[in-house]
């Protein structure tokens, strides 16, 4: 009885150096998304641009694209533009999720939609707009479901619907090839289910 209580401390001891040295040189931008497999959440959400049409998950069903979460108030966002406007050109379908930071009434703060759209509209101008569609979640209702702890945060959607992969942080060059490999994955999966019929040829193709 004595040897095993000696070796308790021991075993905890070389799980926990486990778990750290695990933890050491695991890469932070690839979150373990509890949604992983599972579908985008409901939602009904405006576009930005144009708040008369809603949007849902439903209504995106059918094609594969990223989804990612931006706002000008992240300045990693904004430099992030340029090359997901370039991912854009090649063909890959990118779906913007516009997250509003919350309004302070006892300042005096309103959400004020004209003036966002203007500015949204200025700064895609100057930096290249890579989005097909802006889903505006001034709630942040469908930023909630999704677990989204910042900006910007970008998820891989399947022509069915389903959460394929989640990445924390800007998309560049460098982290690019390996969710690249993986939206290439999905849009072939598609394609071969004839559920991707209308990707363009370009999203194959990607870098």
């Amino acid at each position: 009885m004595r040897k095993l209580m000696f070796f308790i401390p021991f075993v905890l001891f070389i799980a926990l150096s486990a778990f750290l040295f695990s933890g050491l040189f695991s890469d932070p931008r690839q979150h373990g998304s509890a949604l992983l497999s599972k579908p985008l959440p409901a939602f009904s959400l405006p576009d930005l641009m144009e708040p008369q049409r809603m949007l849902s998950a439903d209504n995106l069903k059918g094609k594969v694209y990223l989804l990612n979460v931006w706002g000008l108030w992240c300045p990693t966002c904004n430099a992030e533009l340029g090359f997901l406007t370039e991912l854009r050109q090649q063909g890959i379908e990118i779906v913007g999720l516009y997250y509003v930071q919350p309004q302070d009434s006892a300042f005096g703060e309103t959400f004020d939609l004209a003036a966002l759209q203007q500015d949204v509209a200025k700064k895609l101008a100057e930096q290249g707009n890579p989005y097909q569609l802006n889903i505006l979640d001034e709630k942040r209702s469908l930023i909630f479901d999704l677990g989204v702890t910042g900006a910007p945060e970008t998820f891989l959607i399947d022509a069915q619907g389903q959460i394929r992969a989640h990445h924390v942080g800007d998309i560049n060059p460098q982290n690019w090839l390996a969710l690249a490999a993986q939206y290439q994955a999905v849009v072939q999966e598609a394609q071969a289910t004839g559920a991707g019929g209308q990707q363009s040829e370009g999203a194959t193709n990607a870098p």
